[in-house]
């Protein structure tokens, strides 16, 4: 077994009690390790640029689930609408247009999740709790007809202050439960909370999180020389 083989099957062993799915983020990585993670049974990978993404997902295996992870800009989206699985990174009003506009010309519909800014870090995107609120009270939604809002998304400061972190987590937790409950809409749906990456996915699957995105442990340290 290959070294990403066995690092997958650990990690499934792991997030199997959490019902957690694993995203692995193979941004900067050759295909060639996709694929062998892809062989290993592996189906959903994340990329943070739309270009890179789509050249990946021309080479490599038609049923792969393709999730962006980065931080999207508008003109890019109309790069990946005709194949992403899901956008995690939905940040603004005008990003949700967009997509919608760019998912009415694929004839799809396409699956996001509202990035929730909860870090310190002021380098984070996302959308406040008030933000969030208002998107939902004013029936925003029903003006994008072709996005679907499946989830949240949040990445924690990066500290080693494990306390900050976990309260930054079980924050967007409550949250994730509260407009779960809260609000109705035919295109609002949430069953996905992608909180986690490689240094702190076991805290945030301890505080709730059913989605992880894990990139070095898998594939090992990035080059970005």
């Amino acid at each position: 077994m290959s070294k990403i083989a066995d690092t997958l099957s650990k990690l499934n062993i792991e997030l199997e009690p959490y019902e957690a799915r694993l995203v692995a983020i193979s941004k900067t990585k050759p295909s060639s390790d996709i694929k062998e993670a892809y062989e290993a049974g592996q189906r959903d990978f994340g990329e943070n640029k739309a270009q890179e993404m789509t050249q990946k997902y021309e080479e490599l295996p038609s049923d792969i689930r393709w999730h962006m992870v980065g931080h999207m800009q508008r003109n890019k989206v109309k790069y990946i609408a005709p194949y992403v699985y899901l956008i995690h990174s939905v940040d603004s009003e005008k990003l949700l247009r967009t997509i919608d506009k760019e998912a009415v010309k694929s004839d799809r519909i396409i699956n996001c999740l509202l990035q929730v800014h909860i870090a310190e870090e002021s380098t984070k995107f996302g959308f406040d709790e008030a933000e969030l609120n208002d998107l939902l009270e004013n029936d925003f939604l029903k003006e994008v007809p072709n996005v679907r809002v499946v989830g949240l998304m949040g990445m924690a400061t990066n500290t080693d202050n494990e306390a900050q972190v976990i309260r930054e987590f079980q924050g967007l937790k409550l949250l994730y439960d509260e407009i779960k409950e809260k609000y109705k809409a035919d295109n609002f749906s949430l069953k996905y909370l992608s909180m986690g990456m490689s240094g702190d996915y076991p805290i945030a699957l301890e505080c709730g999180s059913n989605m992880v995105r894990i990139g070095s442990t898998i594939f090992g340290e990035r080059n970005y020389g």
